[in-house]
Formats: C-alpha cells, sequence, structure tokens
C-alpha cells in the first residue's frame, strides 16, 4: 500500500495522462438536472483513468476490484507506474486545475501539500478507516516499565502527521533529522508522554519498523524520546510478515508499525496472544480515491462508464 521511500524511488518519465479538452455542458430545456452532463464531461476529460502507482501493489489490486464493481467505472482502466509518478501526474494536474482521480493513503504529505478529498465509496470496496497501532513483547511492562508508559503514551492526530511527512519531504526524507526537528520544536508533546517517566542509564532496547514513511517518521520520534530519557536505542527495519514474529519471539522490544484491522491483520492474527497491543498510535488511516477538491465530484458513483 505505502510502503514507499520517495527518496529512493526514481520518477519514471514518459506518464502522460492525455485530457480531451471539452467545454462544460449546458442543460437543455427540459432536462431535470444538468449533473449527469457534468460528470460525463469529467470523466471524459480523465479518459476514464485512474492514475495508480506500483502494479502489484495492495492498493493497486483494490483499485482493479472497485474498477470491476462500480457500474460507474464500467470501461474505465487503471493506468500504473510509480507512486513518484502518480505525485509528479498529480502535481502538474493541479499546477493547470486540470480533473485527475489518483490513488490515495492516509497518512502522506499530498494531504498537507495539495487540497485533496477522498471520492465517497459506497460499495465499501476500500474498506472502514484503519489505525495504527503499537505492539510489544510479553514482559516488557516488567522489564522496562519506563520505555513501556512512553511508547504507551504516543498518539499522533493526522492533520499532525500529514504535516511532519510533508516537513520529511521537503528534507529529501532524511527522517532521523526530521525526526529530531520535530522533537525539537514540539517538547510541549513529548513532555505529556515523558511525564512522570524516571530516566535510566543505558538500558538497550530494540524498535523494529516497517519502511513506510509514517512509521519511519514515528519510530525514529520513538527512539529520540527514549534516548532523551536514557535508553540505548536500536532501530531496525523490517517487512512486515518478519515484524511480528520478531516481537513475539522477543528478539524485538516494540514496534509502532502495524496496520489494523485490515492491512496487518493477518499477520496480528498468526501471532495472536505472543505480544502485547498497546493500541492506536494514529487513528483515521485509509486507502480510496482522491481528486482534487476543485473538481465536482464527491463520490465514485458520480462518474461515468467509458462507452
Amino acid at each position: 500500500m505505502f510502503n514507499f521511500t520517495w527518496k529512493k524511488l526514481g520518477i519514471i518519465t514518459g506518464l502522460s495522462l492525455s485530457l480531451v479538452v471539452a467545454g462544460c455542458g449546458q442543460a437543455d430545456n427540459g432536462r431535470e438536472s444538468d449533473k449527469p452532463e457534468a460528470t460525463t464531461s469529467v470523466s471524459e476529460k480523465l479518459e476514464y483513468t485512474i492514475t495508480g502507482i506500483e502494479p502489484g501493489a495492495g492498493q493497486t489490486e483494490t483499485n482493479e476490484k472497485a474498477i470491476a464493481e462500480y457500474e460507474s467505472l464500467a470501461g474505465w482502466k487503471q493506468e500504473t507506474a510509480s507512486s513518484a509518478a502518480m505525485l509528479t501526474a498529480l502535481g502538474n494536474a493541479i499546477d493547470n486545475e486540470e480533473p485527475i482521480i489518483v490513488a490515495a493513503w492516509s497518512p502522506h504529505y499530498k494531504f498537507a501539500k495539495w487540497d485533496l478529498k477522498y471520492l465517497e465509496d459506497p460499495k465499501g470496496v476500500f474498506g472502514d478507516e484503519e489505525y495504527i497501532t503499537t505492539i510489544v513483547r510479553r514482559g516488557l511492562k516488567d522489564d522496562m516499565p519506563n520505555a513501556y508508559t512512553i511508547l504507551d503514551k504516543i498518539h499522533w492526530e493526522l492533520p499532525e502527521m500529514e504535516a511532519a511527512l510533508l516537513k520529511a519531504q521537503e528534507m529529501d526524507f532524511e527522517f532521523e533529522a526530521v525526526a529530531q526537528e520535530w522533537v525539537d520544536g514540539n517538547q510541549e508533546k513529548v513532555s505529556t508522554w515523558t511525564e512522570g517517566v524516571e530516566s535510566v542509564d543505558g538500558t538497550s532496547i530494540n524498535l523494529a519498523s516497517t519502511s513506510w514513511d509514517t512509521e519511519l517518521f514515528s519510530a525514529n520520534v520513538a527512539k529520540i524520546v527514549l534516548e532523551q530519557q536514557g535508553f540505548d536505542v536500536t532501530l531496525t527495519v523490517v517487512d512486515p510478515s518478519v515484524l511480528f514474529g520478531a516481537i513475539s519471539s522477543g528478539d524485538v522490544d516494540a514496534s509502532l508499525s502495524p496496520w489494523m484491522p485490515t492491512t496487518h491483520g493477518a499477520f496480528y492474527e498468526e501471532y495472536e496472544g505472543q505480544f502485547e497491543e498497546l493500541g492506536p498510535n494514529l487513528e483515521g488511516a485509509k486507502i480510496g480515491l482522491a481528486v482534487p477538491t476543485y473538481m465536482d465530484i464527491d463520490s465514485i458513483e458520480d462518474l461515468e462508464p467509458a462507452e
């Protein structure tokens, strides 16, 4: 879905989004509403195309499912390339105030950089909102109560996280530097996480993170905050399939990375009972199709099938 560190992705050139220039339709006498004509015009301008991300990505597959299930998307296609190419196409379209529909997920910096909105998904193809949760190995509360308390208190609001990710994009996704700048500028919030927690003297703790931008940022923030309390922190980036096993075996102490209940639900169920879940560190995560707010459509069902 979202496991992309943009500086590691080369922008794929040659991606083009052809738009058919069409004048706004006017309602003829006797029409009950001019909305079908307006939405048809938008669909035609889009050439019945969704701008997607990498072939084989989880969201790419979900987009194909939406095309199959919605009558309004009958005959549509999804143009896949890369997340970086999608973002380039989105930025170009917004610069020219042209219509575009893209594969989208939250949290992501594009929602802080541009005015975007998700299209309503009446059929629920893209699922409900998700949350990102914190999990720790069994026994951490007894072994490292101070670290346990801090990890349990770490929580983000969605706009706050997306603003941080935009800063990360501006800083070339140097997450250690981005996290340090955030911690330095948000000591009041950090103090609510560490209030009443006594410092330690070099106690070792191992954190794991997936390679997704949101998780790399939050993991690096957690690392810095724990180090400020005297912990010797090791942060390792792993695949989600490895993460749950490492926590369950005790090789890793904690992670702030799992997306629930859908994205990592299968791994959660596989290892359930072998780790402790502390609860959400961010709520409101989701995936779907998004458009610039200047587009006069609100739902996938506002679109028109290709003729």
